[in-house]
Parts: C-alpha cells; structure tokens; sequence
C-alpha cells in the first residue's frame, strides 16, 4: 500500500509553488525516490519553467495539491531517479558507431569478415576504422598481426582499436604511412608510456600498445565539424535511449567541449554531462585561467580533470607491482611517469579542479594513491572528492586508503564480467582477491561511483545493475556468480548509478535522488529493479526518459499496445 502523505503537511508548500498551469504530476505504481526519509513514492511534481522537483508524496495527495495540473499516467511502471554513467566517453561512443563493430569477434577469420562487410560503403584509399576486438576471446589469444590484415587489404590503411582503447592492430599500409611520416617502427626503441610490438627481427608485428597507438593514429585525416556533431548527437541519442540521464565524460579536449557548448547554447543537449578534461592539455589550462566551467542551461560542465596512470589489464599494459602471472617479466606500463603526474595533480589541485586518474593495475593505483597522499597533505580531510578512475587491481593492503584519503572508488561492473574468463590468468588467485573488489570498498568506508566505460562496455546502465548484483555473464555463469562475496545488493548498486554517482561529480544538489528542490531528471522502467530477480535486471525495459522533467526519449509502442 502506498505511502499517504498529510495533506496538512503539503498545503504550506502550496503558497511557495507556481501556478498550477506550469506544473506536472505524474503517477506510477512505484516512485523509488533515493531519499531515504521517503524511499517510495506514488507521484511525482515539478515544474515546467525551473525543471525542478516540487513535490513527491501520494498520488492522493498530489492530486488534491494540484488538481489542475497536466497527469501523467505510468501505470505500473517503476520510475526512478536518472541513471548517471561515471564514467563514459561520449565522443569515442560516437565515433565508434560510425566505424566497424568488432566486438564480440570469435576470431581473426570473423574481424576480416566484418571488415570486408564494412569496406563496401567506404570511398577508395579512406582509411578502414573499427573497434572492439579482444584476442581474449579467441582460440588463439595471443596478440593478431599484420598478417592476418593484409591479405585481404594489401592497399588500404586499417587502424582497429582494441576493445579497451589500449592497443591498436595496424595492416602493413597503415603502417607505410606512419613510417613516411616519421620514424621507422622497426628496430629495438620504444615510445614513451607506450610498446610496439616486434618479431624476433626487430619488426612491427601489428599491435601498437597504449602510447606507441598515436604512431599510427595520428596520420588518420581528421574529421570535418558536421561530422563530429552528427556522432556526438548519435551517441547523445544512445545514452538517453538507455536510461542515461547523465553522463561523466572522461577526458574531453578543449575542441570536444567546444563542440559541447555549442550544442548546449542550441538545446541540443538530451542529458547533462559532467567533462573532464583530457589530461595536463588544453582544456586544463582553460580552466586554470577562466575557472570551473558551467553552463548557464545546468546540462554542461567542466569542473575536473582525467588522468592516465597505466595500461589495461586485457593488453597487459597495466602497471603492477610484480610480473604477469601468464606473462613473466612484463609488469605492464606506466603511461605517465610519476614525477609527471605529480605535476599535473599539483595544477588541478592549485587550479580547484578535481582530479579523477585512470589507474587499473597494482602499482599504477599505489602511485595514485601515494601522489594524492602526497600533494593533499594536510588538507586531505577537504570535501575534495578526487577520484580513481577503474581501481580495477588493487593491493589488499592498498583498499582502505581510499575512505583514508576521501578517495572515490569509480568503477565499472561490467568490466568484471567482461574479464572473469581471463583476470586470474593475468594477476593469479593472491592478487585477484583484489580486483573488482566493490564489497572491499564499501566496507572499508569508501564511495562507489558506478559506470560503465563505454564504448569500452555497452551504453546500457542495465547491463551495469546486472553484472553488479549476480557478477555472472548474461548465460547466468559461473553459478552463483564469480567471486560472489563481492556482489553487491540491487539497492548498491541502483545508489552507484543515481545518488552516488551525483555525489562523484559534485552534483548532489542537483540530481542523483527525486527529491524536492533537485531536478526532475528520472527513468520509468515496466518493472521494479529492487523488485525483480537479480537475472532479469539487464531485462528491464526504459520506457521513458526525463530531464528537467522533459522527454528526451520515449520507447516504441508494441504492436500489442
């Protein structure tokens, strides 16, 4: 039986509200509100002009309190606050769907294949683009070669990245073209943070790892402006279509923000995205000179930056603090050296810029972490909120330093399904007891901020809440889940993507919880994610998606309704 909220309560309220016309009420069965002083709720009302939350309470009440206003009726649907990725790229989301999709490739024969699909559409000498193939996955896992590319494309340039944005696989034209460009990749030196890796004879054999992939990619043509817009808008209208109300984009240029802006100036923006600066670049140094960014509209802002620290686990380029366990003498790669980072993290911190660092390995996280004990000093008490990005390897020893240092503990349930196959190959039974350790966190005092890293992952929040409550792929294995203990509850992990994801970003006052005063930013679902079983959670279906109590997305009628 739904909550009944006094009306006598709600009457004062009255006088503070607009008038009835620029107000909505919408009604549900159940209205899961984040707040925990009323957790559920059967309408909601905002309004129109502010965007904000006016009331939540009873449908009765509601009704009474505004009599007059436009109803929506959702029936037996759930609505809860806006989903919030912590951690996304929308540019690469964008530029990912206009190239070849190779995830989930079985093997080498299968990426041609795509490959040649996708060849039909593109113009003659236009450079071959894909993404999303991961040797892990294939009989054979050891990294591909130019071999297998240049039989079927002797001519035309192909830069393909791996599913974790961490490697590229180049065919010999590619490389032809860097190599005209600039230096021989041949020989026995190495980029900087980065690995080329060669046969016994000092040659490339394709696979360019984390800072050696700008070799290759840098010679792609770039794209023209209406094209970038055209993607942008693509992957914006992929997140809101998954339940996205929010988005944190992890390591926007100053040109993406750019591009950003204008959409925002334009009304084009369908969620609010939370950027951060690409590193110690441009964009940084606008906002040391001008800053913290906000947009008048509230759906855009810049007030941190990312960092990279190391590698990825699946290309072997995280730092660790001791050998690969299937790769001896490899401890993976330190994409910024320490005395670098630690440059960057005393900017950002004298700028008043939160820092947020990609950090997946053993080691790259202790370095992390000692640079933020280091530079914080005295004032680590501060409601800073810096973060780590991924905390996907972590020293046992090392989980309890975050809620130490108020370090946030952003990461991604669907990586810990995607790698569960393969992780304990890499780090061994000690070192994995730390990894995609959510259960460690939370009970150590730390904060979660949950997300997915797409394009790395799908943009699908609902993939997120299923791999988080059952750890187990979406064929329900391995039984019970996968390091179970480590599951988290429906209600955690529903708080990841709303409330503490709002809190991540410092956004709480705005978004995260259906609450009076915040905005009307909410998902309507046909069921109950607190509800149903933990394996039907990556069924749910949006049906609907606000912000700012707009419709931004709205599912396709059945043919039954």
């Amino acid at each position: 039986m739904r909550r009944v909220a006094s009306l006598a309560l709600l009457l004062p309220c009255l006088l503070l509200n607009p008038a009835h016309a620029e107000v909505r009420v919408l009604v549900a069965d159940t209205i899961r509100t984040g707040d925990a002083a009323q957790p559920v709720a059967g309408a909601l009302a905002w309004d129109t002009r502010s965007g904000r939350v006016l009331d939540v309470g009873s449908a009765e009440a509601m009704l009474q309190l505004y009599p007059d206003a436009p109803r929506i009726d959702a029936g037996e649907a759930t609505v809860v606050p806006g989903l919030i990725d912590a951690h996304a790229h929308l540019v690469y989301l964008g530029d990912s769907l206009a190239q070849a999709d190779l995830s989930g490739a079985r093997s080498r024969a299968e990426v041609v294949a795509r490959l040649q699909a996708f060849e039909k559409d593109l113009a003659p000498g236009e450079w071959l683009l894909g993404r999303g193939w991961d040797q892990n996955h294939w009989e054979d896992t050891a990294f591909p070669t130019v071999a297998d590319l240049d039989a079927a494309f002797p001519e035309r340039p192909l830069y393909l990245d791996r599913v974790d944005g961490h490697a590229g696989w180049v065919n010999s034209a590619a490389i032809r073209i860097a190599e005209k460009g600039g230096k021989s990749l041949s020989g026995d030196w190495q980029p900087e943070g980065g690995r080329i890796v060669r046969d016994a004879a000092g040659k490339p054999t394709g696979v360019l790892v984390d800072g050696a992939s700008t070799l290759v990619r840098s010679h792609i043509p770039p794209l023209q402006e209406a094209a970038r817009e055209k993607r942008l808008l693509a992957a914006l209208q992929a997140a809101v279509s998954n339940g996205l109300t929010g988005v944190h984009d992890m390591g926007v240029s100053r040109e993406d923000l750019a591009l950003m802006k204008r959409l925002a100036d334009e009304g084009k923006l369908p969620l609010r995205i939370d950027a951060y600066a690409n590193g110690n670049e441009g964009a940084l140094d606008d906002l040391c000179k001008n800053g913290l960014y906000t947009h008048a509209g509230g759906r855009l802002q810049m007030h941190g930056v990312k960092l990279f620290m190391d590698g990825a686990l699946g290309s072997r380029g995280a730092a660790m603090l001791t050998d690969y366990s299937d790769d001896p003498h490899n401890r993976g790669l330190l994409v910024t050296s320490p005395a670098d980072f630690e440059v960057a993290v005393r900017k950002a911190d004298g700028c008043k810029v939160q820092v947020a660092t990609h950090a997946i390995g053993d080691r790259g996280n202790r370095i992390v972490l000692d640079t933020y004990e280091k530079v914080l000093g005295a004032h680590k008490g501060n409601d800073h909120r810096w973060r780590v990005e991924h905390a996907q390897v972590v020293s046992l020893e090392d989980i309890p330093r975050f809620a130490g240092l108020g370090v946030i503990a952003s990461m991604q349930p669907t990586h810990a399904t995607s790698d569960m196959g393969w992780a304990e190959q890499r780090v061994g039974p000690e070192r994995v007891k730390g990894a995609y350790a959510w259960q460690r966190y939370l009970h150590s005092g730390a904060r979660l901020a949950l997300g997915s890293d797409f394009p790395v992952e799908q943009v699908d929040p609902r993939l997120g809440l299923y791999a988080a409550v059952t750890r187990q792929d979406r064929d329900g294995q391995p039984p019970g889940g996968w390091q179970p203990e480590q599951r988290l509850s429906a209600e955690e992990a529903l708080r990841g993507f709303t409330s503490d994801a709002a809190w991540a970003g410092h956004d709480e006052a705005q978004v995260g919880k259906l609450q009076r005063g915040l905005r009307a930013d909410f998902v309507v679902l046909d069921h109950d994610p607190l509800k149903v079983a933990a394996d039907q959670l990556d069924e749910l279906k949006v049906l609907s998606t606000w912000v700012d109590g707009e419709l931004v997305y709205k599912a396709a009628a059945t043919p039954e309704g």
